[in-house]
């Protein structure tokens, strides 16, 4: 079963992503985002609660995800973002991506002054045995595949 779908996309000389994502069965509906720099820009979302009952769903879904997907990048390119671009571009600093902090200054050294040196500090008192440190626990699952057992509605 395809989860997502993720591309990014060069669009007026910016890069957006965009994502399609299945919530599974427990929740039959297809979510396609469109981002620009962390920032949503346009979702939309179908459910297929209507036809979860049939034989090939997982094809059908697929089929519908890649329809979503390929219809939110149609939408981009053809400019229906348009606006919702420049609202965002007025909302957010404008920063050229080549600019570049500027250099940080050195901090200047204060010279000490030439005294004769301090003697050594004494020893600690010698420390009370500390107890081992306790075992990491062992992870059966890496993050990813908790999220995505999560996402698709598995539970464990």
């Amino acid at each position: 079963m395809v989860v997502g779908f993720n591309h990014n996309f060069t669009y007026k000389g910016a890069v957006y992503h965009i994502q399609t994502e299945d919530s599974g069965r427990k929740s039959p509906t297809i979510v396609t985002l469109l981002y620009h720099g962390g920032t949503i820009l346009a979702s939309r979302k179908t459910s297929y609660a209507d036809i979860a009952k049939v034989d090939n769903l997982e094809q059908v879904v697929e089929e519908l995800m890649k329809e979503q997907h390929k219809g939110m990048l149609r939408s981009l390119k053809n400019g229906e973002f348009d606006d919702v671009i420049a609202r965002y571009d007025q909302a957010a600093p404008a920063v050229p991506p080549t600019q570049q902090a500027a250099p940080v200054p050195p901090v200047p050294t204060v010279p000490r002054p030439t005294a004769s040196p301090a003697p050594p500090p004494a020893p600690p008192p010698p420390a009370a045995a500390t107890p081992p440190a306790p075992k990491p626990a062992t992870v059966e699952n890496s993050l990813d595949e908790i999220i995505l057992s999560y996402l698709i509605g598995k539970e464990k």
